[in-house]
């Protein structure tokens, strides 16, 4: 594992269905034939990236995936249905480059949080997880409304294998904090861990009243920091 806490889900999307690049495309022969600058072109080609995947989020979080209408998301960006295909292979792939998104912010947010932890002079592996994980529940606070998007089940074919294969990667990465006195890794531990997280998660992401969810996310991360594993009591 690398020196950073891994939150879940909190790695680059490069399972299943890969989402589009995050950066604009390059404008066309045609364009630049014409003389266009590509910078000019480029300013404006992530404008209009930008407002579809804001339109895709709004929509989304309104209607579902299932039930949302490319023409409405382009509408409400101000776009077109051809720009849309310019940027994006459809709603799918909106859908994953919005989750892909988040979970870069979710990343960031907790690898700040190690970090400074460790910077305070913190070593104790549970206390650092900690750090992480109330980072990444503070993310989902702060925008649950794309956080509850994706726990909802509504997604495209395939999504909830994304998921679960990500919180399988998570708790890969982060079991090499938790080492039993052996030197084996203490995979009770890291399935505990893993699952009150995830349940975390989805708990706090659907609670509609924000202070009772942001009191719950204190309390379990509370409850969490009690948890000891037998093999390191026996140590």
């Amino acid at each position: 594992m690398n020196s950073d806490i891994h939150a879940p889900s909190g790695e680059a999307a490069t399972d299943g269905a890969s989402p589009a690049s995050t950066a604009p495309r390059s404008p066309s022969p045609q364009a630049r034939g014409r003389g266009e600058a590509p910078a000019r072109v480029s300013d404006r080609g992530a404008a209009t990236r930008s407002a579809l995947l804001a339109a895709a989020r709004d929509v989304f979080a309104e209607s579902g995936f299932a039930q949302a209408a490319v023409t409405d998301i382009v509408a409400r960006a101000g776009a077109s249905v051809g720009s849309l295909y310019h940027h994006f292979s459809g709603k799918a792939d909106l859908y994953l480059t919005l989750w892909e998104e988040f979970q870069n912010r979710q990343q960031e947010r907790t690898r700040e949080a190690v970090h400074s932890a460790r910077a305070a002079g913190v070593t104790d592996p549970m206390q650092l997880f900690i750090a992480g994980a109330t980072a990444y529940l503070d993310g989902c606070l702060a925008d649950r409304r794309i956080s509850r998007l994706f726990i909802q089940g509504d997604g495209p074919p395939g999504f909830d294998r994304v998921m679960n294969k990500r919180l399988r990667k998570w708790a890969r990465r982060n079991a090499a904090l938790f080492h039993a006195p052996t030197g084996e890794v203490d995979e009770p531990l890291v399935t505990v861990l893993t699952g009150a997280m995830a349940a975390a998660v989805t708990e706090i992401s659907l609670n509609e009243d924000e202070a009772a969810a942001r009191r719950m996310a204190a309390d379990i991360m509370a409850i969490i920091a009690t948890i000891r594993s037998p093999r390191a009591e026996q140590s």
